[in-house]
C-alpha cells in the first residue's frame, strides 16, 4: 500500500505544481501584485523547474535535501504565508502555498527515500555474489558466472524511464576507456521489457552487457525488489509496476565482492570516479 501511494504521488505531484505555476501568472497578470500568489509562483515554478530539468537535462545524483529548490520553496512559503496570509489578511489564500510546501517535504523526506537496505544479507562485502541467471536482449540466459575472470560492474537500474538511471548509464560510458583498460565487465540489469533493454543498448556503441531480469526474479533474490516502484501512468510506456532498487555492486576476478551502493535515496547514487578507485585498490 505504501509504495503505490508514493507511485500516485509522484504521478500528480509535479502535475498539481504545474497548475498552480500557471494559475498564479494569470493571477497576477489579470489582478496585479499579490503575496499570496507571488508565494505561491515561486514555490511551484521551483517543483516544475526541478522535475522538468530531470528530464531535460539528465543528473546521475542530487544531495538529499535539494537545497538549490527548497531554499526559494521556503522563500516562496514564507512570503505566502506571512505577506499575503496575514498582511493581506488572507489565510485562506495561502493554502496552496502550504499544500505544495508540504507536498515538497513528502517528496524529500518520504517519497526520495527507501526502507533500511543495510540488512540485506545476499550482497556483503566480502562475499561472493550470489549465482543467478538473467536474459540477453535477445531472450537468451546468461548465468552471472560466465562473468568470473574479471572484475565487474553490475548497476542495477529502474528502466529507460529513469533519467537518473540513464545520467548513471551514460556517466559510466564515459567511463569506458578506464574501465577497459581494467579490463572490467559493465553489466547494466533491469526488470524493463527486452525491447526497452535492446533500445537502450543500440545507444551505446561499446562492449556492455545489458540484461533483463525478467519478472524481478534476481531483483527478488537478491532483496532489491521494489512492488509498485513504477510512477502511476507510465505503464502504458509498456513497464511493469514492479521495478528495482537502483544497486550498484562491484566484485573482483572472482566474483567476490568489494564494493556494494545499496542507496536508502533513489536520488543519492555513487561518482563514477569511486568505481575506478574501489577497483585500482583491489
Amino acid at each position: 500500500m505504501k509504495n503505490i501511494s508514493k507511485s500516485i504521488f509522484i504521478s500528480i505531484f509535479p502535475v498539481i505544481a504545474l497548475y498552480f505555476m500557471i494559475d498564479s501568472v494569470i493571477h497576477l497578470i489579470n489582478h496585479g501584485i499579490s503575496y499570496r500568489y507571488i508565494g505561491r509562483l515561486l514555490i511551484a515554478i521551483s517543483i516544475v523547474s526541478f522535475f522538468s530539468l530531470l528530464f531535460l537535462k539528465p543528473i546521475a545524483r542530487t544531495d538529499a535535501n535539494l537545497k538549490a529548490y527548497t531554499l526559494p520553496i521556503g522563500i516562496g512559503f514564507m512570503t505566502s504565508l506571512i505577506f499575503g496570509g496575514i498582511i493581506e489578511n488572507d489565510l485562506n489564500g495561502s493554502l496552496p502555498s502550504v499544500v505544495l510546501f508540504f507536498a515538497w517535504v513528502l517528496y524529500i523526506k518520504w517519497y526520495s527515500k527507501f526502507e533500511d537496505r543495510k540488512s540485506n544479507i545476499h550482497i556483503v562485502v566480502g562475499k561472493s555474489l550470489p549465482e543467478f541467471i538473467l536474459e540477453d536482449i535477445e531472450k537468451n540466459k546468461v548465468h552471472i558466472s560466465k562473468f568470473i575472470g574479471n572484475p565487474s560492474i553490475l548497476l542495477f537500474y529502474r528502466g529507460n524511464w529513469c533519467p537518473l538511471c540513464m545520467a548513471q548509464i551514460k556517466e559510466i560510458a564515459a567511463q569506458y576507456k578506464e574501465l577497459e583498460k581494467r579490463n572490467v565487465n559493465i553489466i547494466f540489469i533491469s526488470p524493463q521489457p527486452h525491447s526497452h533493454t535492446k533500445s537502450l543498448s543500440k545507444k551505446f556503441d561499446l562492449n556492455f552487457n545489458f540484461l533483463v531480469d525478467n519478472g524481478n526474479k534476481v531483483a527478488k533474490q537478491l532483496d532489491l525488489f521494489s512492488k509498485n516502484g513504477l510512477p502511476m501512468g507510465f505503464q502504458t510506456l509498456g513497464y511493469d509496476s514492479d521495478t528495482v532498487l537502483p544497486t550498484v555492486i562491484i566484485t573482483d576476478a572472482s566474483g567476490k565482492i568489494i564494493f556494494a551502493d545499496l542507496t536508502d535515496n533513489y536520488r543519492v547514487r555513487p561518482e563514477p570516479e569511486t568505481f575506478l578507485k574501489i577497483l585500482d585498490a583491489n
